[in-house]
C-alpha cells in the first residue's frame, strides 16, 4: 500500500507564482487607490481657494462698493481677508450722454477684481446707476 503525500495532491496551496500576481494586483490597486486620494486632496485644497476668493469678493461686494450717493469714477484699491482688490467705477458706453433727456440718473459701469496671495482672480462687472452730477 502505498501512501500519497501531501505534497503530491494538486489542491495543496498556492504556487510562488500565483502568489506573485496577486501581490502585484494589491500592489496595483494599492497604488491607484493612493493616486485617486491625492488627486481629491488637491481638488479640495483648490476648492477651499475658489471658495474663499468668491467670499472675499461677496464681501467685497456687499461693503466695499461705495453707495449710489458715494458712488464716482475712479479707482479704489485695498487688501481683504488677505485679498487684493480693485474697483474701477467708468461710465457705461464711453462717456455716451442723451442730451435732451431730464434723468437724475446715469449708469456707471463697476468692474470689481479680486486676487488671491496664490494669485487666483475673480473678475465682476456690474452697473449701477449713480446720481448724475449737477451741471
Amino acid at each position: 500500500m502505498s501512501r500519497a503525500l501531501p505534497t503530491d495532491r494538486g489542491d495543496a496551496g498556492f504556487t510562488i507564482i500565483e502568489v506573485l500576481v496577486a501581490l502585484a494586483i494589491v500592489a496595483v490597486s494599492i497604488v491607484a487607490i493612493g493616486s485617486l486620494m491625492a488627486g481629491n486632496a488637491r481638488g479640495v485644497r483648490s476648492l477651499e481657494r475658489h471658495v474663499g476668493l468668491m467670499q472675499a469678493a461677496r464681501t467685497l461686494m456687499a461693503v466695499g462698493i461705495p453707495p449710489r450717493a458715494q458712488l464716482r469714477p475712479g479707482t479704489l484699491t485695498g487688501q481683504l481677508e488677505g485679498h487684493s482688490w480693485t474697483i474701477d467705477v467708468t461710465p457705461l458706453g464711453g462717456g455716451w450722454t442723451v442730451d435732451s433727456a431730464d434723468t437724475p440718473w446715469t449708469p456707471e459701469l463697476v468692474r470689481m477684481r479680486v486676487k488671491s496671495a496664490a494669485g487666483a482672480v475673480s473678475d465682476i462687472r456690474t452697473v449701477r446707476l449713480v446720481p448724475r452730477p449737477s451741471e
